[in-house]
């Protein structure tokens, strides 16, 4: 008998098999004397495509705001200028200081900042302009580039305490080999080097594109406000100072824990050698003697005891000869 044919049943569509649909972030905006300030955390494509259309600007750029990491840059347009910088965040997944990028873009009516992470600092100056309008009006009269300034001289004070953290590190690490915890340093040190390590590949690079985009902002600045992004380079060579000083200062507390720790170990070498040496003669007496052979005194009690009379003698004498030269 033939088999039917197997009936197909409607399978259940469940939540997991569902799309996810992830809800589109809009970016923040604020408006004030004829400028306008655009702000939004790690765009998406759309987002950043709908920007671009909106303000004019090259699709090179748009790339760039998407890509994972670019370098500090300036790259300047007849109608806008565009700027990638880096700035330290402690990153909790890795537990270590990694570099934050803001992407800028300023124009004659417009500032648009992009961080790729939340950066406290834009935030929360973001945050002020829209509850206070007096300070809204403040720094949105005198034009973008002002803005701008004001933005990356609050992302430069948040530098400093990150390396106030690191100076209060270091200074812990002293204390630690003045105390003589010397083995438990050696993780401390790595760890601050680490730091310092990760600090200077993030402002390294940043020196030349803060120069260049002082030269450049000019135009979007009155006259009498040229000199503030002047100020913001020399913010960025002090940082470079301090960290070139906290390079020499880790590399210098490495190079005395490693003497510490080598000269305590010299320590201990010249006293299992000290130990080594005299019982020498102890070992030699004991073997000649432990000798299958007949030797006066064989049996005795007072071969014994002369015996040991000797061993203690040889053992004044090697300690007497060692307190001489002064090796202990």
């Amino acid at each position: 008998m033939p088999s039917l044919p197997r009936i197909k049943r409607p399978r259940l569509r469940t939540r997991a098999d569902e799309p996810i649909v992830r809800a589109r972030r809009e970016p923040a905006e604020l408006s004030a004397n004829g400028l306008t300030w655009v702000h939004l955390d790690a765009p998406d494509s759309d987002t950043a495509s709908d920007l671009a259309e909106r303000f004019g600007w090259h699709p090179l750029d748009v790339e760039d705001v998407l890509s994972k990491r670019q370098r500090p840059k300036v790259d300047e347009y007849s109608e806008y200028l565009f700027a990638v910088l880096h700035f330290p965040f402690y990153d909790k997944a890795v537990q270590r200081l990694n570099a934050a990028e803001l992407d800028v873009f300023l124009g004659p009516g417009y500032l648009v900042t992009l961080p790729t992470v939340e950066l406290l600092p834009v935030t929360r100056l973001f945050q002020r302009c829209s509850d206070d309008p007096a300070l809204r009006e403040s720094l949105f009269s005198k034009g973008s580039g002002y803005l701008l300034y004001h933005v990356l001289d609050d992302l430069f004070d948040y530098c400093f305490p990150i390396l106030d953290k690191i100076g209060h590190k270091l200074d812990s690490i002293e204390d630690d080999i003045d105390g003589g915890r010397f083995e438990e340093i050696v993780r401390d040190i790595s760890k601050a080097k680490q730091e310092i390590i990760s600090y200077r590949k993030i402002v390294k690079p940043q020196r030349p594109a803060l120069r260049l985009l002082e030269r450049r902002v000019e135009r979007f600045l009155p006259e009498e406000l040229e000199l503030y992004f002047d100020d913001l380079v020399d913010a960025s060579e002090r940082i470079w100072d301090l960290l070139d000083n906290y390079k020499e200062v880790v590399e210098a507390l490495e190079a005395t824990n490693e003497s510490a720790i080598s000269h305590r170990q010299n320590d201990v070498l010249r006293l299992l050698t000290l130990i080594s040496v005299t019982m020498l003669p102890l070992t030699v007496i004991t073997g000649v003697f432990g000798m299958n052979v007949l030797f006066p005194g064989e049996g005795s009690h007072t071969a014994f005891w002369l015996i040991l009379g000797v061993m203690g003698l040889a053992l004044a004498g090697m300690v007497g000869f060692f307190r001489y030269k002064r090796w202990i």
